[in-house]
């Protein structure tokens, strides 16, 4: 049975902020539509197969590659919540997911 998504109002902001900047940088929308669709299939699967991300140390917390892209999700009853979503290149150290 496939589980609704939930992104958080964190990880929506996000994933706004990264379309955005390669909108601005490439001067047009074609690669953050590319991105889209990556991020969408990514979705479509977690929602059929939760567990199909990389575990984390954190309870119900899973880890999702996508391109150059970490999201983090969380497994919760019928519902799936998407923690955080940020560039891989990034300091792992500076997460957070509220």
């Amino acid at each position: 049975m496939a589980r609704k998504i939930i992104w958080t109002l964190k990880a929506k902001n996000e994933l706004i902020e990264i379309f955005q900047y390669w909108n601005e940088r490439n001067q047009s929308t074609n690669f953050s539509q590319k991105l889209n669709e990556l991020i969408n299939d990514q979705l479509n699967s977690i929602s059929q197969f939760p567990k199909s991300g990389k575990k984390t140390n954190l309870e119900k917390v899973y880890l999702k590659i996508i391109h150059q892209y970490h999201l983090f999700y969380q497994i919760k009853e019928d519902s799936i919540y998407i923690l955080t979503i940020r560039h891989t290149k990034r300091n792992p150290k500076t997460i957070t997911f509220k």
